[in-house]
């Protein structure tokens, strides 16, 4: 948050430096909320059979995505159209920037809590998953208290008061992402030794790790911070805390999307997926035992099946092998 001493060489209160990366911010979050917008829609035309729960969570993004937008152009319009000429601007915060921070915790946390799932999921540890969530309600907790706090104290001078509040939100924002990402790099560099990614080209393979394992987002928060730290009488840190939320949003939703479509069954348009490819730790393995034999997994058609001699329905439910187990269908 910017103090009150954003000024000119004259000394006088600069609306350019104060306003300025604020409505850079706006412009940014604006071009990415088109961009989710069309993400969502293709989600919602291509996985017509996903769980509900998936869907409705993606409901809940965009709602929250688009009176998210709608707060920020709030908050650039109020001082540059209902206010512009006045004092009050240089000293009053936009009422919206309330919002600010609230919103972004309210999309975030959500999508770090399915992330954590789905580690869980994939790797078969929950350490790293439960650290996420922690993190995550920590940062829930302190960017309430930050919007709390910047709703009573509404003075660009009084400020300074939610600094811990914002430092705490912040750090663990950045923490809880640069810390799942890590996990997601993890989980993709093991099954690519174990033979479990594709032969697809450097390119293809950079641009998925970095959108679907969240790095740019991890990125994105920790700069956020870094510009906050850094330029504490500044409000730089908005043209990236404006859009963070966005950012968020597409890349679950496009990493939702990667997945190969459960009516096709094309496994050549299947692309790696860093959330729903089940890695070697996960996956149930087979070992030899005086039990039963195991079957064997063959392809036929694009279609995985396994044979199973001498197996009860007991062992077989637990080595089935087919193609919604590549798609993530059983998650």
């Amino acid at each position: 948050m910017p103090s009150p001493h954003l000024s000119n060489a004259q000394g006088a209160p600069d609306v350019t430096l104060l306003y300025g990366p604020m409505l850079i911010g706006v412009i940014l979050n604006t071009l990415l909320y088109g961009f989710m917008l069309g993400l969502a829609n293709t989600y919602y035309h291509r996985y017509k059979s996903d769980r509900r729960w998936f869907r409705y969570l993606i409901l809940y993004l965009v709602v929250a995505e688009t009176a998210n937008w709608i707060c920020g152009v709030g908050i650039i319009y109020e001082p540059l159209i209902i206010r512009y000429g006045t004092a009050h601007v240089l000293r009053e915060a936009p009422v919206m920037l309330r919002s600010d921070a609230i919103f972004i915790a309210l999309i975030s946390t959500p999508i770090q809590f399915f992330i954590a799932w789905r580690i869980r999921a994939l790797t078969g540890s929950s350490l790293v998953p439960l650290l996420i969530c922690a993190l995550g309600v920590v940062s829930l907790a302190g960017a309430a208290a930050t919007s709390v706090l910047v709703s009573l104290h509404t003075k660009f001078a009084d400020f300074t008061v939610a600094k811990p509040a914002i430092l705490t939100w912040l750090v663990t924002t950045a923490a809880c992402d640069v810390l799942l990402t890590s996990a997601l790099v993890r989980s993709l560099w093991t099954r690519k030794h174990m033979g479990a990614a594709s032969d697809d080209s450097y390119l293809n393979k950079i641009i998925r790790l970095t959108v679907q394992t969240g790095a740019i987002t991890a990125s994105a928060a920790l700069l956020d911070m870094i510009l906050f730290l850094a330029l504490p009488a500044t409000t730089v840190n908005f043209m990236i805390d404006f859009p963070l939320s966005e950012l968020y949003t597409i890349s679950l939703i496009s990493t939702l999307n990667a997945r190969p479509q459960k009516d096709k069954g094309l496994p050549g348009d299947a692309q790696p997926n860093v959330l729903f490819d089940p890695s070697p730790a996960a996956t149930p393995t087979a070992t030899l035992t005086d039990s039963f034999s195991f079957g064997h997994y063959f392809k036929e058609g694009g279609q995985g099946q396994t044979a199973y001699p001498s197996t009860s329905p007991t062992h077989r439910a637990k080595f089935t092998i087919d193609a919604d187990v590549r798609s993530g269908r059983y998650f």
